[in-house]
C-alpha cells in the first residue's frame, strides 16, 4: 500500500539591526545549512550541495534515520532557497527502496514596518510503500502519525533556525565590522 505524508512550516523572524545587513549574510547559504543541524550531522558535497543526517526517528514500530542531500543557493537579494536532490532511509531496507522525499524551502529578508524580518516556508512531502507488517494498520492512523512526524521534524528545524541563524548572523556581522580594513595606496600627483 502506497501512502503519502505532508507537512509545511512557515517562519517569520524579526532581525535586530546590525552594521552589515542580513541579506549580505544570506548570500552565504552554507551558513544557513550549518544553522539547521550540528556540524557532525552535515557533510559538504559541493559548494551548494550538502548531506544532512536527521536524528533517528520512530514511526509506528520502525526506527529509521533519514539522510537528505540538499542543494542550497541564494539569489542576489539574499533569498535563500533549498531543494532536496536525493534521500536515503537507513534502518529498514524495504522502505528505503520504496521511499521518496521532497523538501523545498525558501527564506527571504523582508521589510515589515521598518524592521527586517526573515520570512520563509518549508514544504516536506514523503511517499512510501508500507511494509507488509503495517498494511493492517488503519490508513487514518498511519496518515495522522506520519504527518505528525513530519511536522515535528519541520518544527525542530524551525526552532534551530530561529535561534542558531540569528546568533550566527550577529556573530558574523560583528566580526565583519571588527576586521581591520586594508590600507589603500594613495598615489599623489608629482609636479
Amino acid at each position: 500500500m502506497d501512502i503519502q505524508f505532508t507537512a509545511s512550516q512557515s517562519v517569520d523572524i524579526p532581525v535586530a539591526k546590525q552594521p552589515v545587513p542580513v541579506h549580505h549574510y544570506l548570500r552565504q547559504p552554507h551558513r544557513l545549512v550549518h544553522a539547521l543541524a550540528a556540524s557532525t550531522c552535515i557533510e559538504t558535497l559541493a559548494a551548494d550541495q550538502f548531506r544532512l543526517k536527521i536524528r533517528p526517528l520512530t514511526f509506528m514500530m520502525l526506527s529509521i534515520q533519514p539522510t537528505v542531500d540538499l542543494k542550497v543557493w541564494s539569489d542576489t537579494d539574499g533569498t535563500v532557497r533549498l531543494r532536496s536532490t536525493a534521500c536515503e532511509l537507513r534502518g529498514v531496507d524495504y522502505i528505503n527502496q520504496r521511499f521518496s522525499l521532497s523538501l523545498v524551502g525558501k527564506l527571504q529578508p523582508c521589510d515589515v514596518n521598518g524592521v527586517t524580518h526573515l520570512q520563509g516556508r518549508a514544504d516536506l512531502d514523503v511517499k512510501v510503500e508500507l511494509p507488509p507488517a503495517l498494511m493492517l494498520t488503519p490508513r487514518m492512523i498511519l496518515e495522522t502519525t506520519g504527518n505528525g512526524l513530519l511536522r515535528s521534524v519541520l518544527l525542530t528545524i524551525k526552532q534551530r533556525l530561529t535561534h542558531r541563524l540569528l546568533a550566527d548572523y550577529h556573530e558574523w556581522a560583528g566580526a565583519s565590522v571588527a576586521q581591520p580594513t586594508s590600507p589603500r595606496s594613495v598615489i599623489l600627483p608629482t609636479s
